[in-house]
């Protein structure tokens, strides 16, 4: 899987690109704030139809501009697929695969798909339950297309029951009870089937992601994974039942998918507070690098890798092991300074007043 060429109209700080990118590594290289990680984005939201950074849509649309377009020709196997999305900063976006209109974001998935490191990943450790239960999720939709739909039937069944613990204002009603009994089932065999794949997930990441991190930490620390939440023992069902009471006080849904964690221990100790931010920065690469490994291994493609900036990150022991670490495929990096020996980039382009300039040779 390879992309061959990109274009970009009005997207973020760009009025209009054309690239051909390389098949192996595509570095770009321009100072801080003229666009480079607009381009990552770009490249990461054909995939996932969603912005990587968890911006809006109008915040992708350059200022002055009533719509972005953002254009992708991709080689599958031999096999050329055109991406197109309108992303429209107010109203709905249009997407076309090979000039054919979809009307289901889960139908572009599975088309293309890339595996992102950016300087933001340490949220993944250090951050909220919401940032971890993301990573998981959005591997998830990577490894089978399908589990988009499953959680997007989740969060619409679990904002319908918050709508309604709303309305109840605290009073547990007939009828409110019996709506309930009915959403609460439905959560209940949607919530165990999410949980069940992040699981087995996390399960078939373990070794992979303890052989990267040890390789990222020089050995000296051992890294797990595992679900934490408050509800598997007795199931969700259940759990939902016994905490109908307080829902309804409290106007939440407060046991479910929806507020588990994974808790990545290093030597045992939580990473989160008792890691370095060197550690730390290990354990992201290692989540991110074995992601791509599982995702290449069960869908039979890998996914392009975007590094936006990664190295300047790192100190210059993790910068050369993660070179060493790299799949051997298509990878386009940015960076605002020196790259580590090892990056042997096929084009070079050169950001400079919003044209990326392709490097001359001597």
């Amino acid at each position: 899987m390879t992309v061959e060429r990109l274009w970009l109209t009005d997207f973020r700080n760009h009025p209009e690109v054309d690239l051909v990118l390389d098949p192996g590594v595509t570095l770009v290289v321009g100072s801080n704030g003229r666009g480079k990680t607009n381009l990552i984005e770009a490249l990461a939201w054909l995939a996932r139809g969603a912005s990587f950074r968890g911006a809006p849509t109008e915040a992708m649309v350059r200022l002055g501009a009533d719509r972005a377009v953002v254009r992708a020709e991709i080689d599958t196997a031999g096999r050329s697929v055109l991406l197109e999305a309108e992303l429209v900063a107010s109203g709905r976006n249009r997407i076309q695969v090979n000039k054919q209109r979809i009307t289901r974001l889960r139908d572009l998935l599975g088309h293309f798909r890339t595996t992102v490191f950016g300087p933001d990943d340490l949220r993944l450790v250090k951050g909220s339950p919401g940032e971890r239960r993301g990573w998981i999720d959005d591997l998830l939709v990577d490894l089978h297309p399908r589990n988009h739909a499953l959680r997007s039937d989740l969060d619409r069944i679990l904002r319908q029951r918050n709508t309604l613990l709303k309305q109840a204002r605290g009073r547990l009603s007939p009828e409110v009870e019996t709506t309930l009994d009915v959403w609460d089932a439905q959560l209940g065999d949607l919530g165990e089937r999410l949980a069940t794949a992040r699981r087995e997930t996390l399960l078939a990441l373990g070794s992979t992601v303890d052989e990267l991190s040890d390789a990222l930490t020089d050995g000296r620390s051992r890294l797990t994974m595992k679900v934490v939440d408050q509800w598997s023992s007795e199931g969700l069902e259940t759990a939902l039942n016994r905490a109908r009471s307080d829902d309804v006080r409290r106007g939440v849904t407060t046991v479910g998918p929806h507020r588990d964690d994974v808790l990545l221990t290093l030597d045992d100790m939580p990473s989160r507070t008792h890691a370095s931010q060197g550690e730390q920065r290990s354990i992201a690469l290692a989540l991110r690098l074995a992601g791509h490994r599982l995702v290449a291994e069960q869908t039979g493609a890998e996914p392009i890798v975007l590094l936006d900036d990664v190295f300047s990150e790192l100190d210059p022991r993790r910068c050369v092991v993660l070179v060493g670490l790299l799949p051997s495929t298509q990878a386009v990096i940015t960076s605002a300074g020196a790259v580590p020996k090892g990056v042997e980039a096929g084009v070079v382009l050169h950001l400079d007043d919003g044209e990326f300039v392709p490097e001359r040779g001597p």
